[in-house]
């Protein structure tokens, strides 16, 4: 148990005991203090019928969960889902039937237009050394990317930082590749703050190598695994500067690289890519939801992405999510809770490459001018849950780390400020709900397959999955249950 989890659940036991019943009048010299509204102190101390109920919902789960099933059905019978895609409008249609399936009381589609870019059907890479021997290494286009028009050779320099780049001069790098090599962070204990520290080389590689003169960009995927599996990932332009292709090599390419480099500062590189975009596509975000029962127009959200990077099926970035969303809502019917507050499940369209279903949802939710208590995402792989990350004012937080107790059997009593997810983001400037939350789970080995072609559904374990959306169900009963 962390030090910080400690501190967590000791300052729960003690609001537990600030709001316990005050002593007797016997004992007491002053006069009693009015009591606190029935409601405030509930919330404050959650019952025994709470530890109950959460019991019932991981139960279903463990018992007769079906986000396993589901999630073999998305990501063997459909597979990858990129936005524009067949393959993603063919999800859509599955999320709508799934969630009908699951007897929710409205299913509906929200129409939004998203990217189409296409990989295309050659990539390749190849390290090209004296008398023109090469290396084939294993490279992907990141998202979004143009293609290379044919073979791209050019010599390379290295880097590992922006400011690195900005300090060479214009002859060291014009008429070259960038090539951005900086690793992660090992030394940080959670892999996704290693993933955003490294992550504005593959963001924004292409547009600060262009700046120079360079004709491309190639990038060390991000990850703390050493393999042959390049990560793909969206990658942004600049009107300002030309278009060159943005390629990431695999971890144990970009070693390759940099070690021959420093042999043989004169080596080039050989890139080829088909990539191309194609005009916009209309699509849509699937919402699915259980009317409350005494308070309908508060709303509480739960979503995943439902689209997904091509190189393989997304599984865990983000099937598992969706699928956790999904079963969230059943699992409260199934157990027999009645919410109090509208509950909707909804899969995110465009997640990956431009985020314009979370947009959407936020725009409508701004429209119909709704309110919205909070909004939860799984977006970080369906390992083994741990808890929530907040993004709350203080009192609101505290309100939620109380409830800390209650998921300490099920090991998710980490309840820490934190990211909540990229998809409900846009909600806080829309409609402010009191908390976003993101679902935390053991993230370890997610950054491992994260954007590559081994993100399927074989890595990932159905009581992992299962206890996952038991652990939201939960939350899920509490917010509605309490408010905020």
């Amino acid at each position: 148990m962390s030090i910080m989890l400690k501190k967590l659940l000791l300052g729960a036991s003690a609001a537990l005991l600030l709001a316990a019943p005050a002593a007797s009048a016997q004992t007491r010299k002053k006069a009693k203090a009015p009591a606190a509204p029935k409601a405030a102190a509930t919330a404050a101390r959650p019952d025994r019928t709470d530890s109950l109920a959460l019991r019932r919902l991981f139960d279903e789960a463990l018992l007769r969960g079906e986000s396993y099933e589901n999630l073999r059905y998305l990501t063997g019978t459909i597979g990858p889902r990129l936005s524009g895609s067949p393959q993603a409008q063919q999800a859509v249609e599955w999320g709508k039937a799934t969630m009908e399936k699951a007897g929710l009381d409205r299913v509906y589609l929200q129409e939004v237009m998203v990217p189409h870019w296409v990989r295309g059907g050659r990539e390749r890479g190849e390290i090209v050394g004296n008398k023109d021997k090469g290396i084939r290494v294993p490279v992907c286009a990141l998202g979004g990317s143009v293609g290379t028009g044919g073979k791209l050779k050019a010599g390379v320099v290295e880097v590992h930082s922006f400011d690195e780049l900005k300090a060479l001069p214009d002859a060291a790098v014009k008429g070259k590749f960038i090539f951005y090599n900086r690793p992660f962070d090992d030394a940080l204990i959670e892999p996704g703050a290693a993933y955003g520290r490294a992550g504005d080389q593959r963001r924004s590689g292409a547009i600060e190598a262009a700046r120079r003169g360079a004709v491309g960009a190639l990038v060390r995927s991000l990850t703390s695994a050493r393999d042959d599996n390049p990560h793909t990932g969206t990658m942004a332009y600049d009107a300002a500067v030309p278009k060159v292709p943005g390629a990431a090599l695999s971890t144990n390419a970009a070693d390759q690289l940099s070690q021959l480099l420093k042999a043989n500062p004169e080596l080039q590189f050989e890139l080829e890519m088909e990539c191309t975009t194609l005009p916009d596509e209309k699509s849509y975000n699937v919402v699915g939801e259980i009317k409350g029962s005494k308070f309908p127009n508060e709303i509480i959200s739960v979503g995943g992405h439902l689209d997904s990077w091509d190189l393989a099926q997304g599984a865990h970035d983000d099937g598992t999510g969706c699928v956790q969303s999904i079963e969230a809502l059943r699992l409260l019917r199934a157990a027999g809770f009645k919410p109090e507050r509208t509950i909707r499940a909804v899969l995110f369209m465009n997640e990956e490459n431009g985020t314009r279903g979370g947009n959407e949802y936020a725009r409508l939710a701004q429209q119909n001018k709704e309110t919205h208590v909070a909004a939860i995402e799984s977006d970080g792989g369906g390992f083994t849950p741990r808890g929530f990350t907040l993004e709350a004012d203080p009192a609101t937080a505290a309100k939620i780390m109380r409830w800390a107790p209650l998921f300490q059997s099920y090991h998710a009593a980490d309840l820490l400020p934190g990211h909540s997810g990229t998809d409900i983001e846009p909600l806080k400037a829309a409609v402010n709900p009191k908390a976003l939350i993101g679902y935390k789970c053991d993230s370890q080995r997610y950054f491992d397959i994260h954007h590559t072609a081994a993100d399927t559904f074989d890595k990932v374990n159905r009581r992992e999955l299962e206890l996952g959306g038991a652990s939201m169900a939960s939350l899920i009963y509490l917010l509605s249950k309490y408010g905020l």
